[in-house]
């Protein structure tokens, strides 16, 4: 009996290399470690993450997905606030959770590398959008985030042609997703309502204008300055790959 002709040896070849791709991205290190068989951590450790998929730190994962779905539908159409609100804080606290329980009971897994940080964006965006349709949210606020995450999403695709090996992730990027998950909680919650700082007269930043505004504004602003850093940071990182990378393609052409 042979194979159905949609079945073929190309494919899964074909389906290997996405998944080799898939994990440099998720984790350089540990992924090279692997393929040569240098590795000596642990399975289930975070240098040596395992081919899981039903671990309990995975489900976690899987449910913060759930969770974050079911508050942009209620929070959009306008159902209860606080049942919305909940659902995001839950969400949004599992974001450190399955990452602990995978450490802790060595269980990391290439799915949870993998999936967790686009999870975080989820997450983020999901926050960004829900509150922008309520017209709780300034247009520019969106504008600004999503920008960053698609101008550096194209640029690693560009540094991939250069070095395989992503750009490190740097601190003050987490800060920024800390400071921008405690705002929009903030937000949902819309309490407390501060008075406008009246630093500025423009109608564009609710808060530091004579509007009053939840604190989480000022959280949220503050997520903001730090996602633009850090957009400048791997910018500037990615540049210096791209020109040290052309710079050793003349090297190579001239030496042949």
């Amino acid at each position: 009996m042979t194979a159905p002709d949609y079945i073929q040896p190309h494919d899964t070849s074909a389906w290997e290399r996405v998944k080799s791709s898939t994990k440099t991205v998720a984790d350089y290190d540990a992924h090279a470690a692997q393929s040569s068989s240098k590795t000596t951590a642990p399975v289930g450790t975070p240098d040596n993450p395992s081919s899981e998929v039903f671990t309990l730190a995975n489900l976690i994962t899987f449910c913060r997905l759930i969770l974050t779905i079911c508050f942009l539908v209620l929070f959009v159409n306008h159902a209860n606030r606080y049942i919305a609100l909940i659902m995001y804080a839950i969400a949004a606290s599992t974001d450190f959770l399955d990452g602990w329980v995978a450490r802790s009971t060595q269980t990391v897994s290439w799915l949870g590398k993998i999936m967790d940080p686009i999870m975080d964006r989820f997450l983020l965006v999901t926050g960004v959008l829900g509150l922008m349709v309520r017209g709780e949210l300034p247009v520019w606020v969106p504008c600004v985030l999503i920008g960053r995450d698609l101008w550096l999403t194209a640029g690693s695709i560009v540094l991939q042609h250069y070095r395989r090996r992503p750009v490190d992730v740097v601190f003050i990027g987490k800060v920024a997703t800390a400071l921008l998950l405690f705002g929009f909680c903030g937000l949902l919650l819309n309490y407390p309502i501060i008075d406008g700082l009246r630093i500025v007269r423009v109608s564009w930043l609710p808060g530091l204008n004579h509007i009053p505004a939840a604190l989480g504004i000022y959280f949220v602003y503050a997520g903001v300055i730090c996602s633009v850093i850090t957009g400048i940071i791997y910018t500037k990182q990615g540049f210096e790959i791209f020109r040290a990378g052309r710079e050793a393609e003349k090297a190579k052409k001239a030496a042949e």
